[in-house]
């Protein structure tokens, strides 16, 4: 079964509340029908309700009625939404008044539906930076224990006979949030990524911690780095397959990590790639998928106590139903 259909699946069997803080955008009403009819979430659109069901009617939409309508400017509604926000924020000098206008942001909104219990998940930012998106989920959901760095994973579909990674699988990261991690935020970054590989990519993780460098071949203060938040990721996680330095070739060619690492038991056999920086996640995950094919499935944000995602501004409702499905697995696997 290919990917999307086992996470489809899971969802439609353990269906979760997913907020769509952009209720009115026409890509994510689309989206929002498409999960309704296919039974994958029970969805929570934030908006005027009146808005939101005029613009559906407009767009020829017939489930939408099926969603929980919520308004920010229903104040009765929203009450206990700014007294929470007011609670998690009064020792940084928030009023309960700064509360009652916060709440009126439906990204604040629904990241504090999510706090109270009262939904599961968001998916947001097609209208919205992804400064917004995090700022929001930063503030209210906040990392999970142990974790300080939110970061973000592309799931990497390779083409059909490719032969790294699991089935044609691999997890990049960070390649969306963290310019310059240091040390710790990259042992985070990798056991962070290593729960994406088990949730959403469905693989069992071995992850490598990549470098210009395996195992002292080169010296250098970014080398370093590597090493240490390699040997701090271990013990993060020691019962998890890691391995640091580790050039990209000996990290997933066996020939090559027979020569370079032969007493790793990472090299040669890695489907998670932490890249050093941000610059490098990015660019590489960038070439891959054009340079190949690959589907690059995400962002992913990895870290959060719960899941939050966030959209590209460019998106397509396809684009979207799959973030919500994501959304929905993260969920599940954070129970």
């Amino acid at each position: 079964m290919a990917l999307f259909d086992r996470l489809i699946r899971s969802a439609q069997e353990n269906k979760q509340r997913i907020v769509l803080a952009e209720g009115t955008e026409p890509r994510t009403l689309k989206a929002a029908e498409m999960i309704i009819r296919d039974g994958v979430a029970n969805i929570i659109l934030i908006g005027n309700p009146d808005e939101i069901r005029a613009k559906a009617a407009e767009l020829g939409l017939t489930h939408i009625d099926s969603a929980t309508l919520v308004d920010p400017q229903d104040a009765e509604f929203t009450e206990k939404y700014a007294q929470l926000f007011y609670e998690l924020r009064k020792s940084k000098g928030v009023t309960i008044d700064d509360a009652r206008r916060k709440v009126l942001d439906p990204l604040y909104l629904g990241c504090l539906m999510i706090k109270n219990g009262d939904a599961d998940g968001q998916v947001s930012g097609a209208l919205h930076t992804t400064g917004d998106v995090l700022r929001a989920a930063f503030q209210v959901i906040k990392p999970k224990q142990g974790i300080s760095v939110v970061s973000g994973a592309f799931v990497m579909l390779l083409p059909e006979g490719c032969p790294y990674g699991t089935d044609g699988i691999l997890v990049f990261a960070d390649c969306a949030v963290v310019p310059s991690p240091t040390a710790e935020e990259l042992a985070q970054i990798a056991v962070s990524a290593a729960e994406t590989a088990k949730s959403i990519a469905c693989i069992d993780p071995r992850v490598a911690i990549l470098s210009f460098s395996t195992k002292g071949s080169a010296k250098n203060p970014a080398v370093d780095k590597v090493i240490e938040a390699t040997r701090i990721a271990h013990e993060m996680a020691p019962e998890l397959p890691l391995d640091g330095e580790l050039q990209a070739d000996a990290a997933i060619v066996p020939s090559v990590a027979a020569q370079k690492a032969p007493q790793s038991n990472i090299a040669g056999k890695a489907n998670v790639l932490v890249f050093p920086s941000l610059n490098v996640g990015n660019i590489t995950y960038k070439l891959v998928q054009r340079l190949s094919g690959a589907q690059a499935v995400g962002p992913i944000l990895q870290g959060l106590a719960k899941p939050v995602n966030d959209l590209s501004r460019g998106c397509s409702p396809e684009d979207i139903y799959k973030t919500i499905v994501i959304t929905c697995n993260q969920s599940i696997n954070a129970k």
